[in-house]
């Protein structure tokens, strides 16, 4: 017997985990296709759910279109790409899965940071070229050394736990989360932004992209760390001034960095990359298998619950929207 929610249509516009997909597909009619923004702006007129991870941007033009629409899911965290006060204003519901990659990002930022004071890929491309530099390379360990985490949410403290057990000394500046959220983790939570940025051998970024946190380490703020500091940044681009880091990075004012994240994404000739002393990924940071199975499973559930009428779990109040 047919039911109501199977006239419900539902577009994936960014690759979802093929096990939530089959699970939407018993209850609703599932479209899986990128569109360009003008298709996307023609298309969204059909359907009751939007479903994106952060390569869709979802526009007030688009969410203007969406006669229909009742939700956006966001297979993810965070929501910059999401207008979610045009979507509010038009009484669409933004849900969210925060929570879905908080192990893998902080995975990857240790993964890094492992890198970075190993050398690991310096190394191991001389070592293919049968350039062999083991007299040349001095490495350093993360024992010992000041790890400052600007933001600590549920990525930061994963950050951290896995810090402690290597014996970092955790320096937090995260004016945003209360002081219960860090109470069961070797830490020294600060309000000065700069004292981490003089204090720490690594500083690693784990807040949301907002008006307050664009270009929130500049010019200034990198000229405060130490010349043998390593920058991490995967928590969102435009966080970090990429002309700065370039700049920095290139003068030696800093000793590298590891960047996952960019102002503008897909990433193309960066400048950035002419440099040795950056590592780079290309917005991974959630993509491990586990992490795909954990979003899938939590975005499907909010969505499925808003289009049966059911109160959602993680409904998204506000963003910053750069676009």
């Amino acid at each position: 017997m047919q039911t109501s929610n199977s006239l419900k249509r539902i577009l994936v516009s960014d690759p979802l985990d093929p096990s939530a997909i089959a699970e939407l597909k018993k209850e609703f009619e599932v479209i899986e296709k990128h569109y360009s923004p003008e298709e996307l702006k023609k298309e969204i007129t059909q359907f009751h759910a939007l479903i994106v991870r952060s390569a869709t941007k979802v526009t007030r033009d688009i969410i203007n279109n969406g006669a229909q629409l009742e939700v956006i899911g966001r297979a993810g965290i965070g929501v910059d790409n999401i207008n979610v006060q045009a979507a509010l204003k038009k009484g669409i519901l933004v849900v969210n899965a925060p929570g879905s990659s908080s192990v893998s990002v902080a995975e990857l930022t240790m993964a890094f940071m492992l890198a970075l004071c190993s050398k690991l890929v310096h190394v191991t491309n001389k070592t293919k070229l049968d350039d062999y530099p083991k007299e040349k390379t001095l490495r350093s360990e993360l024992y010992g050394k000041t790890l400052g985490c600007i933001g600590c949410g549920k990525i930061g403290k994963e950050v951290i736990a896995r810090a402690n057990v290597f014996g970092m000394k955790c320096l937090v500046y995260s004016p945003n989360s209360p002081f219960k959220a860090t109470e069961n983790l070797d830490i020294e939570i600060t309000k000065d932004l700069d004292y981490l940025l003089q204090t720490s051998d690594f500083v690693t970024i784990h807040t949301k992209l907002k008006p307050e946190s664009h270009n929130l380490i500049s010019k200034r703020e990198l000229s405060l760390m130490k010349p043998t500091a390593y920058l991490i940044n995967c928590a969102r681009g435009g966080i970090v001034d990429e002309d700065a880091l370039y700049y920095s990075l290139k003068e030696g004012k800093i000793a590298g960095a590891a960047l996952d994240v960019y102002a503008d994404e897909p990433i193309r000739d960066n400048k950035l990359f002419e440099l040795e002393n950056i590592y780079a990924s290309p917005h991974i940071g959630a993509s491990t298998t586990e992490a795909q199975e954990r979003v899938g499973k939590i975005i499907i559930d909010q969505v499925r619950k808003v289009l049966q009428g059911i109160q959602p779990d993680f409904l998204v109040k506000d963003s910053y929207f750069s676009g």
